[in-house]
């Protein structure tokens, strides 16, 4: 456990008589506000907006409802052409981008089936490839389409878990996404910003724990209510930093959504500004940055930080950033007026008024340094004669004391407990174990590094090197060691054998490994090859001109990563 020096915050509520009239409102980009049109041919309700945090990334777009359904017909934005077609397992499924004229790039995502000629021109390549997942680049010729022209219908593949239509707006040189509820999209929104708890925050956020001050809604204004007020610890005594839970919500919806402006003031004075309206794909994991990973990770709560980590690079979204990055300096003893002012795009704000004011002890006592430093923005690694790994100097977000410990295991190696899994790292890095046992050659494709989070385990295929030492790419803290896995994955038909499928639209299968996960497959109709689609554990061909009347022999064969195979045959009659 780690000792800090402690600071006692008094928190003092504002009369609503001393509020400063402060704006949420913000200088938002000139971006061009009748070029698109609604995608959908009903009203825009959201179940996500842009910005939200998400689990290793930030949403990149709008989640528009479309009743619960899918089949809905989505329409081009605005004229242009088709330039890119993806057909992926999880992320966005069914994936269709169009490049307009005027520097921009619109995507809808989770689509179920395209448009007759697209859909055709997909299928094509998929037999031509004899792969399902396919990413095709197109001309401007290929497809050009008006605004209004129907390309697609919406549905829910990928990793989406409920009907919608994920829509995004890009730009085409730099192909960030874009806020595109401030491109003039009619949303109706009339409802502000909620602010559940703020989080202080004395130090590092990863070796300590922030006082949750728990806060309460009155229209407008939102006041911090009395309690869980007790003492709370910092490695810098008086050194603060300030984060949120909030939520955002709008008319007609009961999902919850995030804010797009935050301002943090001091004394009347800016300290930060945080605005969610232009976050890059090669950015998006600095959410584990951005948002208190541990926090999430221990008490399930996403908290927004008000300040930035030092290795943080997501610059873009923060401005008016005071000297410490956002970190408030109340170490003087006196009483200090803070305001949080939240807004949404369409201009609703909450505020954030208190007081709050720390004392110092008389005795400083001792930090808990226990473990080596890795020092953020630097390179940091680790080795003995049966572990090995190096983290690059853009892995951390903070300092942290780094700890490893290790046990015996009954795998091939011990099993090793580096640090805590709820400390991120940005990126995969390369780690190396030595097996404690002899491996047969004939295994040593076989070798799996086995990893869990004290939850979930799962695995990935490790390769060998000339001495010994077995490795792969991971990107997470948590327990590690070596396994062999000769299992191959399982399939199951939800068809009889000799099933009658005159009636049926496809035949469905799930195809699990128990150890890594499926790298490859393939079906098969009568030895020819067909399209077979994946959505997460399910598997199936529809039923199309590859398939005709009669009796038939289905073939299904899949491989896991570390090329353990299986087969499943089927006769069917069509």
């Amino acid at each position: 456990m780690n000792i800090f020096k402690t600071i006692s915050p008094i928190l003092l509520l504002l009369p609503s008589f001393a509020i400063a009239q402060k704006s949420g409102a913000v200088n938002k980009p000139d971006y061009p506000q009748d070029y698109f049109r609604n995608p959908l041919d009903i009203p825009i309700f959201l179940a996500g907006n842009f910005g939200e945090c998400r689990p290793g990334h930030f949403h990149s777009g709008i989640d528009i409802k479309t009743k619960g359904e899918e089949n809905e017909p989505v329409h081009a934005a605005g004229d242009g052409y088709v330039s890119r077609i993806k057909m992926e397992k999880g992320g966005f499924g069914h994936g269709l981008y169009i490049t307009h004229p005027n520097g921009y790039t619109t995507l809808y995502a989770h689509l179920n089936n395209f448009s007759p000629a697209i859909q055709k021109y997909v299928k094509d390549k998929q037999y031509e490839k004899q792969r399902w997942d396919v990413d095709l680049q197109l001309t401007p010729s290929q497809f050009p389409v008006k605004k209004g022209d129907q390309i697609a219908w919406s549905g829910n593949t990928g990793a989406s878990t409920a009907p919608h239509l994920h829509f995004e707006i890009r730009n085409s040189k730099t192909e960030h996404p874009l806020n595109p509820e401030l491109f003039g999209l009619t949303i109706v929104d009339n409802i502000a910003p909620i602010i559940r708890e703020i989080a202080i925050d004395t130090g590092n956020i990863y070796e300590s724990t922030p006082l949750f001050i728990k806060v309460t809604n009155n229209n407008i204004v939102a006041r911090p209510v009395k309690g869980l007020l007790d003492t709370f610890t910092g490695p810098l005594p008086g050194m603060i930093g300030i984060g949120i839970n909030a939520d955002d919500f709008m008319n007609g919806s009961d999902n919850s959504l995030t804010f797009y402006t935050a301002k943090l003031y001091m004394d009347d004075k800016l300290q930060v500004q945080v605005t969610l309206d232009d976050i890059g794909y090669d950015e998006t994991r600095y959410i584990n940055a951005y948002a208190d990973y541990r926090t999430k990770e221990l008490y399930k709560k996403w908290v927004q930080s008000l300040f930035q980590l030092p290795g943080n690079q997501l610059n873009g979204i923060f401005s008016n950033l005071n000297g410490s990055k956002g970190r408030l300096d109340i170490s003087d003893g006196k009483a200090h007026k803070i305001e949080i002012v939240l807004a949404d795009d369409r201009n609703n704000e909450t505020r954030v008024p208190f007081y709050i004011r720390s004392t110092r002890p008389t005795a400083a006592q001792s930090v808990n340094t226990a473990g080596t430093l890795f020092a953020v923005n630097k390179v940091n690694s680790y080795k003995d004669n049966d572990i090995s790994f190096t983290l690059d100097e853009r892995q951390l977000y903070d300092d942290i004391h780094f700890v490893l410990n290790r046990k015996s295991g009954d795998g091939l190696s011990d099993k090793f407990a580096i640090h805590y899994s709820y400390v991120p790292l940005h990126h995969n890095f390369d780690l190396m174990i030595k097996p404690n046992k002899l491996i047969p050659f004939a295994l040593r494709s076989k070798v799996v590094l086995m990893y869990t989070d004290g939850k979930d385990e799962d695995g990935r295929a490790a390769k060998t090197d000339d001495n010994g030492w077995y490795k792969a790419a991971v990107r997470n803290f948590g327990t590690y060691w070596l396994a062999i896995d000769t299992v191959p994955p399982v399939i199951k038909s939800a068809q009889k054998e000799g099933a009658i499928m005159s009636k049926a639209k496809q035949i469905l299968f799930t195809v699990k490994d128990a150890t890594t996960s499926v790298k490859t497959f393939n079906g098969y109709i009568d030895d020819k090859w067909v399209c077979v689609e994946q959505h997460g554990s399910a598997f199936f061909y529809k039923f199309d001109e590859h398939c005709s009347k009669g009796k038939h022999t289905f073939v299904l064969k899949a491989d896991d990563e570390n090329g353990n195979s299986s087969s499943y045959k089927l006769t069917f009659t069509r």
